[in-house]
């Protein structure tokens, strides 16, 4: 279990205190905008979007249980866009071509559908053979697109294609196998490899948890990502930048998840104080995107214009972290 005691000195600046009635205040603001930002995208785009689907959706499935009301069809909208991507390209999967964004985009799909409740298809089953044809010959899955902080990390891809094969795992015995072996070899390369920064630090404990390392491991895990908690309650992308909602949503919602942080804890208040303080009055987080834009630009119906992409995965994720911090009905 993390220990947190060496946080007790955090200097927090002045903001709403992390109770019951503030987390909920706040994650209420926050799904108007998140829900804007997914329908909106699956409106104007055939395609999935990890930044538009994926955050916003792991903040929908935190909320529903803790009795937040959300749009009676959105979980069945967002899983037939998703699923109809999939059966779009389910060729490419099948022959290990896969899309744009490969492994990243492959495993964040699965995972999406997976929270919106969708049931293994031809579609999923088609997504599961390519991540286990895909780097066969490595013992991770490496990310093939530099689009930080989302899809930069081999961290990142490794956790997705993990969880993937879990959750949506082949029938058949031979390749149960094969997932068995690709499971042991990523395990053994999370533990021998050191994280760069705190995306690495977040999807690494994640992916220990998955890939079913021992718990000394995941506890130095954990242990290494609440130590680059800054003094304002945040974390930062990089070790040279300033705290920021996605670097702290991702931050504590691993720590929640794998890491057995408990919510009340010196360190997790603080983080959870850092999330209300910098949320914006119309209930997103601002963040400033670090990738070079190479799609056509286009409103999904989420603010911030061109910052509007990392703010959603931001929003979605600090939303997560929150909805967490509370205790389900």
């Amino acid at each position: 279990m993390v220990k947190a005691t060496m946080f007790l000195a955090l200097s927090i600046l002045p903001g709403p205190a992390p109770t019951p009635a503030n987390l909920r205040k706040a994650i209420e603001s926050a799904l108007t905008p998140l829900i804007a930002g997914a329908t909106g995208h699956a409106e104007q785009k055939t395609c999935f979007a990890c930044h538009n689907q994926a955050a916003p959706m792991l903040a929908f499935a935190a909320a529903r249980p803790r009795g937040f009301q959300l749009p009676t069809d959105l979980f069945r909208s967002q899983a037939e866009h998703i699923s109809q991507f999939l059966e779009t390209n389910r060729t490419r999967f099948r022959d290990g071509r896969g899309t744009g964004g490969q492994v990243a985009t492959a495993g964040y799909a699965l995972w999406t559908l997976e929270l919106a409740g969708h049931k293994a298809d031809d579609n999923t089953a088609a997504v599961v053979e390519y991540l286990l044809k895909t780097q066969a010959e490595r013992d991770h899955w490496r990310t093939t697109s530099n689009r930080p902080p989302t899809e930069a990390s081999h961290f990142t891809t490794t956790y997705l294609a993990l969880r993937a094969l879990r959750v949506w795992g082949p029938a058949a015995q031979a390749d149960a196998e094969k997932v068995n072996q690709r499971r042991a070899n990523a395990r053994q390369w999370l533990m021998k490899t050191t994280p760069r920064d705190t995306e690495d630090r977040v999807f690494r404990l994640l992916a220990l948890k998955e890939a079913g390392a021992d718990d000394k491991e995941i506890a130095a895990a954990a242990w290494d990502l609440l130590q680059q908690q800054r003094s304002d309650g945040g974390w930062a992308q990089l070790s040279t930048g300033a705290s920021d909602a996605y670097a702290t949503g991702t931050a504590l919602v691993a720590l929640y998840e794998a890491g057995r942080l408990k919510t009340q804890s010196p360190a997790s208040q603080a983080g959870l104080a850092f999330l209300l303080k910098t949320q914006r009055r119309d209930g997103t987080w601002l963040v400033k995107s670090r990738s070079r834009p190479f799609q056509p630009y286009y409103e999904s119906g989420f603010p911030h214009e061109k910052n509007q992409f990392i703010s959603i995965a931001a929003s979605g994720w600090a939303t997560t972290a929150l909805a967490l911090a509370l205790n389900a009905q």
